[in-house]
């Protein structure tokens, strides 16, 4: 294990320390399909068991001027991640209500070589996107160019309909916390992604293209079902509204306004991950063997799950948003305005807000955030009203074993309760 512990001040320039939190994964749908888990985002607790193979390296030592003592249950929790439930790596960041920031990585960074994880490489993190896409859905409300309670019709006229879909019936809000009932084209995609099409670019038309050709799951307003397709639709819409590229609007209206500089959204065609970062993995099913996917093309994420970032970046940029750097008031308040998720999707008493998802804690209160699951990687993320904060990132986006995804959950939980 590598330990990097770093004293932050209380609100560091461009970043902040607020709320946010748990992890909803990139593509989920109905949980109960067997496409669905082995789809590229099965909310974390029905995450599908994969096999993974890779071992704890030597333990590090801490770094001598900060050791480590605050939290043994989180860090055993990491180590037990990859030692019991066989995950290639965990990586993490922490931040204390003091502003220290501890940064963790257990396992190999490469099966292969055999090199040790690095400390806070870079991982797709997939739908914690998707809070990014509603920031920027939610400046444009700010700015009077978007209405979150009007029909996507407005914007996007005679594009959204299907059997049950009508895009005059459909709002803004409705489509950013998941109640517009619209299909999930990821439901249909998976199995081509995972295979024939990891190395496909998907234009955005092409994966709403593939959604509409699919009945309703509902009528909008009327039930709540995790839908990709939403934020294809708010990516289009922040085009349409904003006037520019949606790479272009999330780097200048969110990534360089909070100098997050491990976090990009990949250009089109790019495959690979820049800079220091682990090794990613998947396996076709439990004791398969591990299959090295770190290099596919996202597009099939976009404004879904497309971006790639840190633990610490998505601490900072989690913490920033909760503490208002990036949304007026009005806004603010209303992408925590939530409804509530069935059980199975985030656990008892979760809610889902506009791209933001708020989870309860074991010791009381609640943390606020996303997370995300991708060929390769899982994400789980958490930050508190008070300012704690803290993210760990798994080169498996499957569990290895079937514990793997409630164990992931039961870390992040540590981070703040023990």
């Amino acid at each position: 294990m590598t330990v990097r512990t770093v004293r932050s001040p209380r609100h560091p320039a461009g970043t902040a320390s607020a709320p946010s939190a748990p992890s909803v994964p990139f593509v989920p749908s109905t949980p109960s399909t067997s496409r669905r888990r082995r789809g590229i985002a099965a909310v974390a607790a029905l995450a599908a068991a994969l096999a993974v193979g890779g071992t704890l390296p030597a333990s590090a030592t801490p770094a001598p001027s900060a050791p480590d003592t605050r939290n043994s249950a989180f860090r055993q929790g990491l180590q037990d991640l990859v030692q019991k439930d066989k995950y290639p790596a965990a990586l993490a960041s922490t931040v204390d209500s003091d502003g220290r920031t501890r940064n963790y990585a257990f396992g190999k960074g490469d099966l292969r070589t055999g090199a040790p994880a690095p400390v806070d490489g870079r991982v797709r993190a997939g739908s914690n996107t998707k809070t990014f896409t509603a920031v920027v859905v939610l400046q444009l409300v700010g700015e009077g160019k978007v209405d979150l309670d009007a029909p996507i019709e407005r914007y996007l006229p005679d594009l959204v309909r299907g059997d049950g879909i009508d895009g005059r019936k459909i709002t803004v809000r409705q489509l950013l916390n998941h109640t517009s009932g619209l299909p999930n084209y990821t439901e249909y995609l998976v199995d081509d992604v995972l295979g024939k099409d990891r190395h496909t670019y998907f234009q955005p038309r092409t994966l709403l293209d593939i959604a509409l050709r699919h009945k309703a799951q509902f009528a909008p307003g009327t039930d709540w079902a995790y839908s990709n397709t939403n934020y294809v639709l708010a990516g289009l819409l922040i085009e349409k509204a904003g006037k520019r590229p949606l790479a272009e609007q999330i780097q200048h209206r969110v990534i360089d306004r909070l100098g997050l500089r491990d976090t990009y959204f990949p250009a089109v065609g790019e495959e690979r991950i820049r800079g220091k970062h682990p090794k990613a993995y998947h396996a076709e099913k439990p004791g398969a063997p591990l299959v090295d996917f770190t290099e596919l093309d996202p597009s099939w994420g976009w404004a879904a799950g497309q971006i790639v970032s840190t633990p610490s970046d998505l601490n900072r940029f989690f913490m920033a948003l909760l503490d208002g750097k990036l949304l007026k008031p009005a806004q603010l308040k209303q992408m925590r305005t939530t409804v509530p998720v069935p059980e199975e999707w985030g656990g008892k008493g979760a809610r889902y807000g506009l791209g933001l998802m708020s989870t309860p804690l074991s010791c009381g209160g609640a943390i606020w955030g996303h997370g995300g699951d991708i060929p390769g990687h899982t994400t789980r993320n958490g930050v508190t009203d008070d300012g704690r904060a803290a993210s760990l990132a798994l080169t498996a986006n499957m569990a290895p074993t079937k514990d793997g995804p409630d164990n992931a959950l039961k870390v992040l939980d540590a981070a703040f309760c023990k």
